[in-house]
């Protein structure tokens, strides 16, 4: 039975409450971080994932740090926040979403600091509780512009597809992905649904089967019809008349429109060239990163062994078997039909076309 998606992150009584990903789809349980070290495991071990999602996470990381963190005067309790920032953001290398918000509240804080000595106009005298008050105002701000812009993304990619089309997508980017009511790729192929009528085509993702977990639950939460294969059948399906194209969501975009996602999905834009299928991206603007030039650039996350020998309680390798685990893989711009934004479809050459909103993206949320 379909049951409601609790909040994937939020602020209550003074504490930061993730909804915790690594027991879907058995249980839904919730976690109270009351520290930021609290914050900084879930995102570490993926109890919050997803490139959005993570970058409200970093601003609520931010805001709960600004009201443990403490110091004689307002110069070292900045210096004190800003290295608990760099902790939050050296937790995931790849996603972008995270380092923009943390920065964009890492900034916030050094200018309210410098108006509260100055014009201390909301009746607090510490300037250390102007910034408080700021900062989580700031991070209320960051993930209420997060779900608007992600319900205009979906409206700009639903009509890239047709009525009966089959949409592969790969790994997850619902709403427990961005903590939106809809999500990037999956918001997409949702407003589609609801437009149209189309048929979900979900990978596994391994190892860690995110597809398998997570995208399936939500696709059941919203009644969207779905099939569920392994990551390697995708090409043959393909091959087979089995899939019409395919869309997913990315974890960093450099500016020339190489794509960084979970691992898998460059074999997926592999196939789709070898069938003539468009591949979309979709995105909002604060995932594209101006200042990488290309995929090459891109940080890649290199995780546990444990997650390639097995999973949960189960294993199907030796325990001391080599491993190679990379998080994500690049996909190269010119495989990429189209990249969506809550701006419209973009289409190649991508330095034009992304390249116009390069201000704009200091702004996004």
């Amino acid at each position: 039975m379909a049951m409601p998606v609790p909040p994937v992150i939020e602020w209550r009584d003074g504490a930061v409450r993730i909804l915790d990903q690594r027991r879907l789809p058995d249980a839904v349980e919730v976690l109270h971080c009351t520290t930021v070290e609290q914050v900084n495991e879930a995102i570490r071990t993926l109890a919050i994932r997803g490139a959005p999602a993570l970058g409200v996470a970093a601003a609520y990381a931010v805001a709960l740090a600004a009201t443990r963190v403490d110091g004689p005067d307002e110069a070292t309790y900045l210096e004190r926040l800003d290295t608990v920032i760099d902790q939050i953001i050296a937790t995931r290398p790849t996603a972008v979403n995270l380092a923009w918000a943390a920065e964009r509240m890492r900034a916030a804080a050094h200018e309210l600091g410098t108006l509260a000595d100055h014009r201390p106009t909301d009746g607090i005298r510490d300037p250390r509780e102007s910034i408080r008050h700021g900062l989580l105002a700031l991070a209320h701000e960051i993930a209420a512009d997060n779900e608007q812009r992600h319900r205009a993304l979906a409206e700009a990619g639903a009509d890239l597809f047709a009525s009966g089309q089959r949409v592969l997508h790969h790994c997850n980017t619902g709403p427990l992905a961005t903590a939106a009511s809809y999500g990037t790729a999956l918001g997409v192929l949702q407003a589609a649904n609801q437009r149209h009528g189309i048929e979900v085509v979900v990978s596994e993702t391994r190892p860690l089967l995110q597809g398998g977990r997570l995208t399936t639950w939500e696709l059941a939460q919203w009644g969207v019809p779905f099939t569920l294969i392994t990551d390697s059948m995708a090409a043959d399906r393909m091959r087979r008349g089995g899939i019409d194209a395919v869309i997913v969501g990315a974890d960093r975009i450099a500016a020339n429109g190489d794509v960084a996602n979970k691992i898998g999905t460059y074999s997926h834009a592999v196939a789709a060239g070898a069938h003539d299928l468009p591949f979309y991206v979709a995105a909002p603007l604060s995932t594209i990163d101006f200042d990488t030039p290309n995929g090459d650039a891109i940080p890649i996350e290199e995780r546990a062994t444990e997650e390639v020998h097995g999973y949960g309680d189960w294993r199907w390798s030796p325990s001391d078997a080599p491993v190679a685990n990379p998080a994500f893989d690049v996909t190269p711009h010119e495989r990429i039909t189209a990249i969506i934004t809550e701006h419209g479809v973009h289409r190649p050459p991508y330095l034009e076309s992304l390249g116009r909103f390069a201000a704009a993206s200091d702004e996004a949320a």
